[in-house]
């Protein structure tokens, strides 16, 4: 037996450390630091991705600012090529409010800093890390900070900044701040330097820019690539979407350990207040009947609820009937916008057709599910149908396998609608198929935000939008076959038609004038019942 090596004495002798020893290893870690080395949870797991990714947080970020503010979102994209290879520099510039100087350090130099994680409203962000996220992964692939410029108002200077992250503490650090000259009134721009690869084509930064335009119609895209490349997606309408209003949380998704946390936190004096005060769609009664439900007085102290009666309060709220939570944090497409843009991006179509469904809940969130369909045409007939993800309006292009979207509509049977489907796949034929998520939290399945979790009730409203749709396409399918086959009928009759006339001057002796008349009044009436098809 071959004696130890010295690596094997070290370990051996690590085994019997004693607990004080072995405690002063101990540290905390970051939020930062633990995603600089875990950037696959955030889509930075590959430099084709890592760019794509990049630009979507930096084009998610200027629409909600420029929504948010009331302005009609003008967006602008570059990506330029740097000297070294597979290394680029992106700029997203936007015409939105811009940002006052005590937050550009926070928002882009600090993980999980943002206004929208504490809010219930519809939004693209939802957990403060994206953008910081994507300047961080340039960080540590070139190195380079974040450059922004950001403008709040025409009478005030366009400062610019270099922001790095401190990734040990979670920290933005400044490394540059300078007044600079700018065209626009207000706006916010930002630099990122990264290794990235550059790729045209499926799951490329041109069809993620494409899918944002199809939902959201009242943005404009001007996109320029480092191969020279330029695109312009106009806007379809010049009236923004209606802004989502923050809404409390429902009882109804609300579990153990927030309530007790809700109960501490009140600034209600009574419990019956806080049912009412804290929560969405509790009135008086609803209170009352909670209460006596979990057999608590409705004028016992929130702060003094314990531990057993807050168990018996959460159980009390699932049995008793409450409404729906108000569906104004979501604000859909909307079946008129998606069919405009539906027929303005895949103009090649033969049919389309869109179903919004009404407000649904899920966990006490509520939500809502547009389809759209688009069908026939140009659209390639022997591939799979093209399905596009969208959630709160943001393009999903990565993991579809593992989205409920995907899974919903490969459980769907297809051949009810006339198309052809193989068994646990997409159907078969010339069809593209849009599904919309819109809803104050949307349940991602990982931090980068690219597939739906399984949510039942979330399938059930994906499910019956598609066969609405479908029972439509199905309509649309089967009038075109019987066109087509009426047509194919006519063809023959219309063959024969001068074999007809000829045996009928044979047997009747009709003289050739006549023959030609009854040529031309049965050419007449077959072309008669065409148009009347």
């Amino acid at each position: 037996m071959a004696p130890p090596t010295a690596a094997r004495m070290k370990a051996r002798a690590r085994r019997g450390q004693s607990a004080e020893a072995l405690a002063t290893k101990q540290r905390e870690i970051s939020i930062s630091e633990f995603f600089s080395k875990n950037r696959h949870l955030l889509g930075f797991d590959n430099r084709r991705k890592a760019l794509l990714t990049a630009v979507k947080e930096a084009v998610d970020n200027a629409l909600d600012a420029c929504e948010e503010a009331g302005v009609a979102p003008d967006v602008r994209i570059e990506i330029e090529a740097m000297r070294k290879d597979e290394r680029y520099r992106i700029a997203v510039e936007d015409n939105g409010p811009g940002i006052v100087p005590a937050q550009v350090p926070k928002i882009f130099g600090q993980l999980l800093y943002g206004s929208r994680f504490h809010t219930l409203k519809q939004a693209r962000g939802q957990q403060g890390i994206g953008i910081s996220a994507a300047g961080m992964y340039g960080q540590l692939t070139t190195g380079k900070p974040m450059v922004i410029v950001s403008r709040t108002g025409p009478r005030r200077p366009a400062l610019r900044y270099q922001v790095a992250i401190d990734t040990a503490r979670n920290r933005p650090e400044v490394t540059g701040e300078k007044e600079v000259a700018w065209d626009r009134p207000h706006g916010t721009r930002v630099e990122i330097e990264l290794e990235g690869r550059y790729h045209r084509g499926r799951q490329s930064v041109e069809e993620y820019l494409k899918q944002t335009s199809i939902a959201n119609p009242h943005v404009d895209i001007r996109y320029r690539g480092p191969d020279g490349t330029e695109m312009h997606l106009e806007r379809v309408t010049t009236e923004l979407p209606e802004a989502p209003l923050e809404i409390k949380p429902h009882p109804h998704g609300v579990e153990l350990g927030r309530l007790i946390k809700m109960l501490k936190e009140t600034r209600a004096r009574t419990l019956g207040s806080f049912l009412r005060t804290d929560f969405s769609r509790v009135g008086e009664k609803a209170a009352a009947a909670i209460c006596a439900a979990a057999g608590l007085e409705p004028a016992s102290r929130p702060g003094r609820i314990a531990r057993t009666e807050a168990d018996r309060l959460i159980e009390a709220i699932r049995t008793v009937k409450l409404m729906a939570p108000a569906p104004s944090g979501i604000v859909p497409i909307g079946e008129a916008l998606l069919l405009r843009s539906l027929k303005s991006e895949i103009p090649e179509a033969a049919f389309y057709t869109a179903c919004t469904r009404s407000p649904a809940v899920y966990r006490g969130n509520p939500f809502q599910i547009e389809v759209g369909l688009a069908y026939g045409g140009a659209l390639a007939a022997d591939d799979l149908a093209r399905v596009l993800r969208f959630a709160n309006r943001v393009p999903l292009l990565h993991q579809p396998g593992a989205c409920l979207i995907t899974r919903t509509l490969v459980a769907t049977d297809w051949k009810h609608y006339g198309l052809a489907q193989a068994r646990g796949a997409l159907p078969t034929g010339p069809l593209v198929v849009l599904v919309h998520l819109a809803s104050v939290w949307v349940p991602f399945t990982s931090e980068s935000k690219e597939a739906i979790a399984d949510y039942t009730e979330i399938q059930r409203e994906i499910r019956l939008a598609v066969q609405e749709c479908g029972r439509r396409l199905r309509l649309f399918v089967s009038r075109r076959r019987r066109a087509a086959d009426a047509e194919k009928k006519r063809s023959y009759i219309e063959k024969y038609i001068p074999h007809i006339g000829q045996a009928l001057q044979d047997i009747l002796a009709l003289s050739a004038a006549d023959r030609d008349r009854t040529i031309r009044d049965l050419s007449a009436i077959l072309e008669k019942s065409r148009k009347m098809d």
